[in-house]
Formats: structure tokens, sequence, C-alpha cells
């Protein structure tokens, strides 16, 4: 009885350990819900803000977390020059991309099944009702801002009404000029949850966590 109660604790202590150090390498995630008004998320700072509530909320590491999104005009900002060097991890502890040039690539391991919220959830995609796959990006398939006329960020994540943004598909799937791009699949219909909603998306966003133990790791193997 005594070794087997011994044996039961070793194996708890490794189960928790493991799940502290897979816990630590989360740095991915697929917002579970918008703010609530649509495309106006305050701009970037108000993303920001928002990917880190809902990190708190989840008990997620205690990082520094950041949208995914673009932004046009004077001082445009690229998303792939918000979210650091990776690699990144949903929170399962998969590793979803080593580095930025391999997330903008054709390998990296994006899909329905590992693009998962900050509580570990799936979101709906197509076939599922409600359809929610698209995801507010501004950006094109590079990762950069979009050089296309008119509006492809919803006045820089302000506007809950007029204009347009760029969204992908995190099921990899669908209609728009690029049906398979996690990041820039087609425009919206409008900024309004509402018109997110119309045509298949819920005003959702990828958070990613720009420091931390990940990006510790892949920065001592560059230095090697």
């Amino acid at each position: 009885m005594k070794r087997t109660a011994s044996l039961m604790a070793i194996l708890l202590a490794f189960g928790a350990s493991a799940a502290a150090a897979q816990d630590e390498n989360i740095s991915f995630f697929i917002t579970s819900s918008n703010p609530g008004d649509g495309a106006d998320l305050g701009g970037l700072e108000g993303a920001d803000a928002y990917c880190e509530t809902l990190a708190e909320a989840a008990g997620l590491p205690d990082r520094m977390w950041r949208a995914y999104l673009s932004t046009t005009g004077p001082g445009g900002v690229n998303a792939r020059d918000r979210i650091g060097d990776g690699p990144w991890y949903n929170h399962a502890g998969t590793m979803i991309a080593r580095d930025v040039e391999h997330l903008h690539s054709n390998g990296p391991n994006l899909t329905k099944a590992t693009i998962l919220t900050e509580n570990g959830g799936q979101v709906n995609g197509r076939g599922d009702q409600p359809n929610q796959h698209d995801i507010l990006t501004g950006a094109m398939m590079n990762g950069m801002v979009s050089d296309a006329d008119g509006d492809t960020t919803c006045s820089n994540w302000t506007s809950s009404g007029e204009g347009s943004a760029l969204v992908g598909h995190h099921d990899r799937q669908g209609g728009g000029q690029n049906p398979t791009s996690w990041n820039d699949a087609h425009g919206s219909r409008g900024c309004s949850l509402e018109n997110l909603r119309g045509t298949g998306g819920d005003g959702r966003f990828y958070c990613f966590a720009t420091d931390g133990p990940a990006g510790e790791v892949l920065l001592r193997q560059r230095e090697r």
C-alpha cells in the first residue's frame, strides 16, 4: 500500500510538472469572443489589452500578448512585426510555427484543430452552425499591411460601422480570393458585429506572446 501511494504521488508530481512546463510554453491563441463592438477594438492598444485580459482570465503565463493585426496609413504597422520571433505553441502545447518566416510560409501547423482559444477550445468552422471562421487580421498572406485601395482594417480597428477588414480562415477552407489562407482570405462585408457574422465570422482575432520561455529558448539556440 505504501509503495502504491508513493508511486501515485510521484506520478501526480510528474504530471503537474509536465503540465506546468506546457503552460509556460503557451504563446498563441485565438480569442474566444469579440470584445463586443465588432471590428472597433479600440485600435491596436485596445486589441492588445483584450489579448492580455483573456490570457490572464484563462490563467495563461504572464507574458506580453499582442494582437495579430495590421494598420494602414502613416505609421502603419505590419501584423508580422508585432508578434516577436517565435516559436509559438497553442494551448495543447503543440508548436504552430517555429518563427515568423515559417508562420508565413506553406508549412505552419495552423488548422481548425490547432488554432485553439485561450481556454483550449476549438472555434466553429465551415460546416458548423454558426460558421465563425473569418478572423480579423488586416494583413496580406505575408503578414504585411495591404497596399490595396479602400479600407482593409476597419479604420485601423476603430470602426464598427462603415468600412471593411481583411480576414483569414482559421479552418483553411471556404470562399474568397485565398480561401485556404489563415490570414488573408477576403475582405469583410462591413465592420459591425452583425456584418462580420453575416459572412462567417464573429469578430475574433489571433493573439501571440512576444516574450517568455519559448522565445528565450529560440534566442539561446541562435546564440550558439
